[in-house]
């Protein structure tokens, strides 16, 4: 028995000794959960989220993203309904230029080619494809098997999460991309003028473009407001506006002119033309919309 003890004891040394100082068990990752409609998605994905994942083209772009509806695909190889989701997930790239695709593929690089909706200088500029070791550890931290689709706004908010191959949860997937990408513009416009003014009162008519944020008027292109219909007994202190006579806070391009006239009802419309740059993307792009203004001229508290 003495003998024994001796032979254990010493084993279990010798193992202590061979053992590196301070090491301890390699712990699994733990789990992670898909982001939630509301939660905020970057293009290089949440906290927790692999930081050096290998992509088959660039990193994930801001810069290209920006402007867009972003679609995060998780798909698997030799799954038909992956297969079948690609030709879906190519034809919503193909068909809205205002989509950018971040696919990840949870399987080697050879078969993240056979999954790619990105299908090399068709879709550059268009999104990427993540493969790799650290693709499928993301892809079991997610608890992802099959395809998975996170639709991302352009506020960088998700739209929509689908976690299904179910042909009528896709083709809602799809419409709301659609939905989102013809929902975008590029600007919008107001205006603002009295309904009622006193005879010979000075009144004052607005028109504002405002620019989408990831845009900037053009330098190149000088805006010009006009006033393409006045009424012969209205004056007005411009018909036109070019230059420092228009206003610029922000993204919003402001048009005023100051007007008075008799008694009467009248109409008076305005146009607004600039040009404005998409520094993410590249390219100018020239902005045309018109305003009308109704309103009544006559001395206050008549009927």
């Amino acid at each position: 028995m003495t003998r024994l003890a001796i032979t254990v004891t010493t084993i279990a040394s010798a193992m202590m000794i061979g053992a590196p100082a301070g090491a301890q068990p390699k712990q699994a990752d733990a789990p992670l959960s898909l982001p939630a409609v509301g939660d905020t998605l970057a293009p290089n994905g949440a906290p927790g989220w692999p930081p050096k994942l290998e992509w088959l083209y660039d990193l994930p772009s801001f810069k290209d993203a920006t402007g867009k509806i972003v679609l995060h695909w998780f798909c698997a190889p030799k799954l038909s309904a992956c297969t079948e989701d690609l030709a879906r997930v190519v034809t919503l790239k193909e068909n809205n230029p205002r989509l950018y695709v971040i696919a990840y593929i949870n399987g080697a690089k050879g078969e993240a080619k056979k999954l790619d909706p990105i299908r090399e200088t068709e879709g550059v500029g268009r999104g990427t494809v993540a493969f790799g070791k650290n693709a499928m550890a993301l892809a079991k931290r997610l608890g992802v098997t099959g395809p998975v689709s996170i639709v991302v706004g352009i506020d960088g908010k998700v739209a929509l999460v689908t976690r299904s191959e179910s042909p009528t949860d896709l083709d809602a997937r799809d419409a709301k991309v659609v939905a989102l990408a013809n929902a975008i513009k590029d600007y919008s416009t107001s205006f603002d003028g009295p309904k009622l003014v006193k005879p010979d009162d000075k009144f004052r008519l607005s028109m504002t473009i405002t620019l989408s944020p990831w845009l900037k008027y053009s330098k190149r292109t000088p805006a010009e407001f006009k006033l393409t219909v006045v009424p012969k007994d209205i004056k007005c202190d411009n018909i036109t506006l070019r230059g420092d006579q228009l206003k610029t806070v922000d993204q919003a391009l402001i048009a005023q002119v100051s007007c008075s006239g008799p008694k009467g009802i009248y109409e008076l419309r305005g146009t607004m033309t600039f040009g404005y740059d998409n520094p993410a993307a590249g390219g100018s792009s020239l902005g045309t919309d018109g305003v009308t203004w109704k309103l009544e001229i006559k001395p206050m508290g008549m009927q």
